[in-house]
């Protein structure tokens, strides 16, 4: 039986639970204030948190000074580009490790994921002459490229684990109803391991979106997404905080509202698949 929760705790776990919610949202919620300050008004000490004389002139001077629709527009073609292709190849990787695995399918995956703990600096120097040598520096499909293969590895964990809960019988009966392996991994497999395949696109996009690592070192210009875009406000003079606010802002915008937009379509087909 369940066991009983008073309404004391249930207060308790609510006033918790949003206590950490709202620890977790402050520093967004400060950047955001800070953003419509002087840059005067940011360093003061103490700090002022409402009562200050609102300001959109650092909004206008970030885009007076940079290209923000260029840098979105790459951020966009480098996260979800290096998303989709890892998804390509990540499906079957994970097909063939959950329904055909070998003695070293469980070696393979924790070499896998070892890579993940390879200092990202050990093979930026290799990266680069590769780079130079095909004419690519500075370029999307170089981004797209590396940042597929960094996540590369997560994409194929998540997938993998998910296909694990999926029967093979499902699988089996396709195969002896005549379907092909490229029939059973895009008809019959993926539609029934939709959610995973969209929380691993959703978590990859983020992860590609944040990286800021080989963004900031690979371009200068032409492929420089949002991460470059704010560490241009990073002078030698100093950091100019409520510039530098207003531009963080602009760069978190569009994954929020992204974030914001595929928990409203998440919670709309749980919904639909409760009620059908």
């Amino acid at each position: 039986m369940a066991r009983a929760i008073t309404p004391r705790k249930k207060i308790m776990w609510t006033a918790l639970a949003w206590g950490i919610g709202l620890l977790i949202f402050f520093p967004i919620m400060w950047t955001f204030l800070t953003s419509f300050k002087s840059e005067a008004t940011a360093i003061s000490d103490p700090p002022v948190w409402f009562i200050f004389d609102w300001t959109t002139e650092n909004y206008s001077a970030v885009l007076a000074r940079s290209n923000y629709p260029l840098a979105l527009t790459n951020s966009i073609v480098i996260a979800v580009g290096s998303t989709l292709l890892g998804i390509l190849i990540a499906v079957p990787a994970a097909w063939a490790m959950a329904f055909v695995p070998g003695k070293r399918t469980k070696d393979v995956l924790l070499w896998m994921l070892s890579t993940k703990m390879l200092p990202a600096v050990g093979v930026l120097y290799p990266l680069v002459l590769i780079a130079k040598y095909f004419g690519v520096m500075d370029s999307r499909i170089l981004l797209v490229v590396i940042l597929m293969l960094i996540n590369l590895p997560i994409i194929v964990w998540m997938l993998y684990t998910y296909f694990r809960e999926i029967p093979g019988e499902i699988l089996e009966a396709a195969r002896m109803d005549g379907a092909s392996l490229k029939n059973e991994i895009i008809y019959v497999l993926t539609p029934m391991a939709v959610p995973g395949i969209a929380s691993t696109i959703l978590l990859n996009i983020i992860l590609a979106w944040n990286e800021a690592f080989w963004t900031i070192l690979l371009t200068t210009v032409n492929a420089a997404p949002l991460t470059k875009f704010i560490a241009s406000f990073s002078a030698p003079e100093g950091l100019f905080y409520a510039k530098l606010s207003a531009a963080s802002i602009m760069a978190i915008a569009p994954i929020l509202i992204m974030g914001w937009f595929s928990q409203k379509q998440l919670v709309r087909g749980l919904t639909f698949g409760a009620v059908k």
